[in-house]
């Protein structure tokens, strides 16, 4: 598994990189910088680098094709290891890095399709959203591999709350850098807005651009004051560390996400430096869906692969009883005997050897005074008292009902009816005050 997360920690690192190149491509532009020539550029997939667009482009396309192959040798990897517990089978590793190989070959058709039809609001939104789907699987991928708090998250447990919660904060978040892509490729929406916080509508731009910019800001708005909720919430109930962790870095790349929109629009950076806000967005994005994950991966139906199950308490063996008889009748003949066995009725816990070895060494001391009593020629005309006499108990002391009893000469359990507790009578009060 360790081999496992090293690969998906790698590709996961890859697929940020190739994001944040996204980001430059389409703010400065560059995404024709090879023409509609896909995937060659120019007839050759190795251009003269003679233009910073064509060097952008070619660049993302390079970082796009070690993405994929990064994400099929983690497929090979868990595929080799499909045998191994945590890898195959339902919320394995297997089928999630399946999906990201998937995912990636989708992105790159799209990406084709983005180059072809030059660069269409539509074809480069639907690219956007794959990429988006595709580094959330890969996240998937290293959190089930025990990476990113991952092997935390399945020894743990949490509340249903933070489940729903964080699930919330995630879909918002993907509508928000969803949103955040159309803004960027919608005409005049980039522009729409020329103050922050509020909006300062531009006069020479239509009004539907001014609503898709002022919708990115509401929805980017409602999710940083979510997930900063839901760190104050994740605290004070007492949430298991790791999600305290991971909502207190999505909410502080969401406060981050904030400040860096504010300088963009109010120090009007260059286009450079105006792709570190998307790259800020896909970090919230990133972070939001990694708090979601990790708040179900024990709690949704299932532990995600490799999950550390909860310790059960094992049943009791043989060797943990007094005796292989938990409960032993004897006939009392004197009320010296009936109160040996009224004695004898507590029930002993057995906890550590040290505990039966003394249950033990009583039941003997009981057993002695009876065979004592019975010798006696004294008390022969007294009658007869059935009382069980209770050598020990496993972890639960019996109850006055019917109780299954583990049988150490077999498999099954046999019911034992536990005597109700006995009053003292008159005469075993006597015979406690003449013997003792």
């Amino acid at each position: 598994m360790k081999a496992l997360r090293r690969y998906a920690t790698a590709a996961f690192a890859v697929a940020c990189l190739h994001l944040i190149f996204g980001a430059i491509v389409r703010i400065s532009g560059s995404g024709m910088g090879c023409g509609d020539h896909w995937p060659r550029c120019y007839g050759s997939f190795f251009p003269p680098l003679d233009r910073p667009d064509l060097i952008i482009e070619v660049t993302h396309r390079y970082l796009a094709s070690i993405l994929l192959l990064s994400l099929i040798a983690v497929l090979v990897a868990a595929w080799r290891r499909r045998m191994e517990p945590g890898v195959g089978g339902r919320h394995g590793v297997l089928r999630s890095a399946a999906l990201a190989v998937t995912l990636g070959f989708a992105a790159a058709l799209l990406g084709a399709m983005t180059v072809k039809l030059g660069n269409a609001p539509f074809a480069t939104l639907a690219h956007w959203t794959v990429a988006m789907s595709l580094v959330a699987a890969v996240v998937a991928t290293v959190i089930r591999t025990g990476g990113l708090g991952g092997a935390s998250a399945m020894a743990s447990t949490r509340s249903a709350k933070a489940m729903r919660g964080s699930a919330a904060g995630a879909v918002m978040a993907l509508l928000t850098v969803v949103m955040g892509g159309l803004t960027a490729k919608y005409p005049g929406a980039a522009v729409a807005c020329l103050k922050f916080p509020q909006c300062g509508t531009n006069p020479d731009v239509a009004l539907s651009a001014v609503h898709v910019q002022l919708t990115h800001r509401i929805l980017a708005l409602v999710v940083v004051l979510h997930l900063v909720g839901l760190a104050f919430a994740f605290r004070k109930r007492m949430e298991p560390p790791v999600l305290r962790r991971a909502a207190a870095i999505a909410a502080g790349l969401g406060v981050l996400q904030l400040l860096v929109a504010g300088a963009m629009i109010g120090m009007h950076l260059p286009p450079v430096l105006r792709s570190l806000h998307e790259a800020t967005g896909v970090a919230v994005w990133i972070g939001a869906f990694a708090l979601a994950y990790l708040a179900r991966v024990r709690g949704g139906g299932g532990a995600a692969v490799g999950a550390l199950h909860e310790p059960t308490v094992p049943a009791p063996s043989a060797d943990e009883f007094v005796m292989a008889d938990a409960v032993r009748t004897a006939t009392v003949t004197t009320p010296r005997i009936a109160f040996a066995s009224a004695l004898a009725e507590a029930p002993v816990m057995i906890s550590s050897p040290v505990v039966a070895e003394q249950a033990a060494s009583d039941r003997a001391a009981i057993e002695q005074l009876i065979d004592e009593v019975n010798s006696e020629e004294s008390l022969d005309g007294l009658q007869p008292v059935e009382a069980p006499v209770v050598v020990a108990t496993a972890a639960e002391p019996l109850s006055d009902t019917t109780a299954a009893v583990p049988d150490v000469d077999g498999p099954a359990a046999r019911p034992v009816t536990a005597r109700p507790k006995m009053m003292h009578s008159v005469a075993v009060i006597v015979a406690r005050g003449a013997d003792f």
